[in-house]
């Protein structure tokens, strides 16, 4: 009689392993296997880490082995176990692979597919059909939209992280994680000690080194010593963590009624401002966002306010960009001055402070939370309702939504919610951060998440011109390492355009983001459709390097980018896709190390071997 040999891993995390009764059966072209017991209680198998094997024996051959049904039943109490892979060796010798990387919870059946990556019109059969669409109509009672907050993106449908599905929560050891590094930022911080520091005025300078003595490395005591320089702060706006700001002004506005006497003395090419400006050496930051913006009011006893700053920045002959007019709000008057710096030391000082500080709040806010996190989860999630797990733009995709829904609804429970660490610490909580989100939803376009594209928008895409910007210059390499992986998968599934506008799940899958991430507004940029396989590459690169590369340059964080342990794809074609792009970037990390030797200032996050694969923290 005809045998099988199964081999079935288990996932290494902790509690990983069951000892509850595991069932599998084998379904062909040519019939089904009976059920057969794997392993009972006190066995010993399925252990965490443990790969285990089992000769199954059938009376007939079953022809080409299509779908595994796993069923785990209960013992004594609920014993979750995470299945990382099967493998199967046919009575004439041939493998298969079949992924799954999934939680197997109460009592419950699961089938997989084997893990070659195939497209809806690949699927000849009807049991393949039916597994496809079975998939994900599940899925989609799962995966639930729902709005947080008026003109949001839409988020999962979960009130807490308890509630989601089991397999996008954090396993035991991120859970512990999250807490740890919650904790430890709490201490680092001094929050819970120096609480009373952020309700309050501060009196010194000093408070700054109290708040940041645990935060100790090279960099960042290099920035303690030097941060009120303005060199310093110039160097911030184009590779601190919030490089995004800062464009090239080709035109002073009307709103800054900046004149050259004012700013004579910070010039140095023996220029009038309007010809400095026209050569391309005056930039702008403009905060405008926070105009308006309500500044948290949670705490009765504590007034806080918000600025909406305007600072031009100018381009010294040594090719530093420095600060050369400050104005703090955005309607001018006489109650709205414009600070320079030829003021009285501490007057530059606190307006280059409070510039600062509204670039934490954009910064948190607008960079971080929605330009990363809430769009990534839009991603995610739409992925997850209109992809099945065979779709190769699945596999491609879920290593870089590994823990993103997770960690935002953990955000939402405990970070951003009212009464949150945003209420207690920061002065755009209590409503503050949602008006932002909302006001900054007409800047969340395609082109602006299209990493190229949009810093050539802000004219600064001059490598001759703007010499020390690292974020620019690390990011385009790093983009197009995706662009040419993503190029590599995309021409070994899809072999015309036509074939990626006959992929009907690739279209609800773009569908979705647009309706139910942008809110179906037309003016977000954001296709309902993709036609050609360039397109296609595009709008992948965005998304991985938006959920990776992106969040990591504003951030900073585990599983890195290009490493993949979770082998969803088994194609060797695709694996060799995946060798060339581990390599390029291997070159980006050699290049990177190479132009910081020696630098006071070191850029490295953008350094692949530092990229995150995902927004899991």
């Amino acid at each position: 009689m005809p045998s099988y040999t199964v081999t079935v891993a288990t996932g290494s995390q902790w509690f990983a392993g069951t000892d509850d009764y595991v069932y599998l059966s084998l379904e062909g072209t040519a019939g089904c296997s009976e059920r057969h017991l794997l392993d009972k209680p006190f066995y010993n198998d399925f252990e965490r880490g443990a790969v285990d094997s089992y000769d199954v024996t059938v009376e007939e051959d079953l022809g080409e082995i299509q779908l595994i049904k796993i069923e785990k039943r209960k013992y004594w109490y609920q014993d979750d176990w995470y299945l990382k892979y099967i493998t199967v060796k046919t009575p004439v010798g041939d493998y298969l692979e079949f992924p799954c990387y999934r939680w197997i919870t109460d009592e419950k059946e699961i089938v997989l597919r084997d893990g070659r990556a195939k497209l809806a019109r690949d699927d000849k059969t009807q049991i393949l059909k039916q597994h496809r669409r079975k998939e994900l109509e599940t899925r989609q009672k799962m995966y639930r939209w729902k709005e947080w907050h008026p003109g949001f993106p839409l988020s999962i449908d979960a009130h807490s992280h308890s509630d989601l599905p089991r397999d996008i929560q954090f396993d035991n050891e991120k859970g512990i994680d999250f807490i740890l590094n919650y904790s430890k930022a709490m201490e680092n911080l001094y929050v819970n000690r120096f609480m009373h520091m952020f309700q309050s005025s501060w009196s010194d300078f000093a408070d700054f080194e109290r708040i940041f003595v645990r935060i100790s490395n090279t960099i960042s005591e290099y920035v303690m010593q030097h941060w009120k320089e303005d060199f310093m702060f110039g160097y911030q706006f184009l590779n601190g963590c919030n490089p995004v700001l800062i464009r090239r002004c080709t035109e002073i506005p009307k709103k800054l009624p900046v004149t050259m006497d004012m700013v004579e003395c910070s010039l140095e090419r023996n220029l009038t401002l309007e010809e400095e400006v026209k050569q391309g050496n005056v930039f702008i930051v403009d905060y405008e966002l926070l105009d308006g913006v309500d500044a948290n009011k949670t705490d009765p006893c504590t007034i806080q306010y918000l600025a909406a700053p305007i600072c031009l920045l100018y381009k010294n002959l040594e090719n530093k960009i420095v600060p050369i007019a400050i104005q703090l709000s955005q309607k001018p008057g006489p109650d709205n001055p414009i600070f320079l710096p030829s003021d009285a030391t501490y007057d530059w000082l606190l307006a280059k402070i409070w510039v600062r500080s509204s670039d934490f709040h954009i910064h948190q806010t607008v960079t971080h939370l929605l330009r990363t996190h809430l769009v990534s989860e839009v991603f995610s999630i739409a992925m997850f309702r209109q992809l099945p797990a065979v779709h190769p733009l699945f596999k491609l995709l879920v290593p870089h939504m590994r823990f993103t829904i997770a960690i935002n609804t953990k955000a939402r429970e405990q970070l951003i919610c009212e009464c949150g660490l945003f209420d207690k610490a920061n002065a755009t909580g209590g409503g503050g951060h949602v008006q932002m989100v909302q006001k900054a939803m007409k800047d969340l376009t395609y082109s602006s998440l299209c990493f190229p594209e949009e810093i050539k928008a802000k004219g600064m895409d001059s490598k001759e011109d703007i010499p020390y910007y690292f974020y620019r210059d690390d990011g385009i390499k790093v983009w197009e390492a995706i662009k040419s992986f993503a190029e590599d998968v995309i021409h070994i599934y899809y072999e015309s355009d036509e074939m990626v506008c006959e992929d009907v799940e690739l279209q609800a899958f773009v569908k979705d983001i647009y309706v139910y991430g942008m809110r179906g507004v037309k003016a977000s940029g954001f296709p309902k459709m993709i036609r050609t396989r360039e397109k296609l590459a595009e709008y992948l690169t965005v998304i991985i390097f938006t959920t990776s590369a992106q969040h990591a340059a504003v951030n900073f964080g585990q599983l890195f980018l290009g490493m993949y342990p979770d082998e969803h794809f088994v194609e060797k074609p695709v694996k060799e896709a995946m060798a060339k792009f581990r390599k390029n970037l291997d070159e980006i990390v050699n290049a990177i190390a190479e132009r910081n030797k020696n630098k006071k200032l070191p850029y490295y996050y953008l350094s692949p071997d530092r990229i995150p694969n995902s927004v899991a923290v």
